[in-house]
């Protein structure tokens, strides 16, 4: 562990290098998703990478000094950076070369409060001391990190997740408690918005990002259900926060949730192909795309700099539990009726728009789940509707109707499935 006498801010890499500025407090691509109001925190201005043969320098410029952590991690090697909430002002973004020690990087809010910078590593590092410099002939403070090349053996010796950060998995699962039921509330449904703070998910040609754009969308869903007075909604995340994956799935179970919807925007490298899609748990997923994004998709927690040491949980062996049969069975049945709902709203993919992969965050083994893919960001067709609020709202509304008419099916359930703990 290195303590830092100063806040890193790092750009994407070249994949994500248009979404940048959507990460700072200031607007987004759609409107309206401000991750934090910018009061008087520290702010981010500027870095300068230098790479040479076995040596990689960063300079980062910043308002003010501040506290922030160093670790490393590795199984994928990373380094990671934790920080109170800054202001992402970056006017001058440096890129990796691809050639040396850097593959790639990435920042963002990671939860209230703090804010999270990891570097992708293409093989073991050390870390320096680093140096504070103070704004003496410059604008700004300005932090030098030097990372050097290190054997395999030092780089697993000094790394792990610091046993005292309050952040890494395992912690307590952030849920709120239950609120009192009203008698008129029946059903409590779980809206999942995708991606979040420091992971960004995919991007459209415009700069138009996953996380911001599902985040509106989940937002109207909820605003849809609350007014039929028939649902309590619970978010997983309301702002441009990071949330595991395990604890989205905590999340729903926590406050006993009768459907859990996880909403996304999908990519693909054949950019011809448009439309929504339904996806529903299956560990054998014959469907390679599928596979393929649901590997991308759990992919989220390391993206994020998460340790995922001791991952294998009991859940392997709850999907094989009744209860999880049964659960899989309504989210099937869920995932049809989402699909019925959908063309009113929006274009939905030509073939397979059902389709099943093994989605970490569907795995709650009593909650009926499905994880919807709204388009892809990576058409132009579908990307040019998604920027506007009347497309948000047409979807929010196919999305509760199809809600209502899985519930109106089903008007004896008045009990949440159990399954073993």
């Amino acid at each position: 562990m290195i303590a830092l006498g100063a806040g890193l801010a790092l750009g994407f890499d070249g994949a994500w290098v248009q979404a940048a500025p959507a990460l700072s407090s200031g607007s987004d691509p759609i409107g309206g998703l401000i991750a934090s109001q910018p009061g008087n925190l520290p702010v981010v201005i500027g870095l300068k990478l230098t790479e040479s043969a076995g040596h990689a320098r960063f300079a980062v410029e910043l308002s003010d000094p501040l506290e922030a952590h160093v670790f490393t991690l590795a199984n994928p090697n990373r380094i990671v950076l934790d920080l109170p909430e800054v202001l992402w002002r970056v006017q001058n973004e440096a890129r990796p070369s691809g050639r040396g020690l850097i593959r790639s990087y990435r920042y963002g809010l990671f939860s209230k409060g703090n804010s999270r910078f990891v570097i992708d590593l293409s093989g073991p590092v050390k870390v320096a001391e680093p140096k504070i410099l103070p704004p003496e002939g410059a604008a700004s403070f300005r932090l030098v990190l030097d990372v050097e090349p290190t054997t395999v053996e030092d780089f697993a010796l000094h790394s792990g997740w610091p046993t005292h950060v309050a952040s890494a998995p395992g912690a307590p699962a952030r849920a709120p408690a239950p609120q009192s039921k009203s008698p008129t509330v029946r059903h409590t449904i779980i809206l999942d918005a995708g991606h979040g703070g420091i992971d960004p998910g995919t991007h459209g040609a415009s700069g138009l990002q996953e996380k911001d754009l599902v985040l509106s969308v989940t937002k109207e869903l909820r605003k849809t259900l609350e007014a039929t007075g028939r649902y309590r909604v619970q978010l997983t995340r309301d702002n441009d926060t990071f949330i595991p994956l395990r604890e989205r799935v905590s999340i729903a179970r926590a406050v006993h949730g009768y459907l859990f919807v996880s909403l996304h925007a999908d990519s693909n490298d054949h950019r011809e192909i448009r439309g929504a899609s339904v996806y529903t748990l299956s560990e054998d997923a014959p469907d390679r795309e599928a596979a393929r994004l649901a590997d991308k998709e759990n992919m989220s927690d390391t993206i994020a700099g998460v340790d995922l040491t001791g991952e294998n949980s009991p859940v392997a062996s709850i999907l094989i539990d009744l209860a999880q049969r049964d659960t899989m069975n309504r989210s099937v049945r869920f995932a049809e009726t989402v699909l019925g709902s959908l063309p009113s709203a929006t274009a939905v993919r030509a073939t397979n728009p059902h389709r099943a992969a093994g989605f970490a965050v569907l795995k709650a083994p009593d909650v009926p789940s499905v994880l919807i893919e709204l388009g892809y960001l990576t058409n132009a067709d579908d990307e040019r509707v998604m920027v506007t609020q009347a497309w948000r709202t047409h979807v929010a509304q196919a999305i509760a109707a199809s809600i209502d008419a899985h519930f109106a099916a089903q008007p004896g359930q008045t009990t949440r499935q159990a399954a073993n703990p």
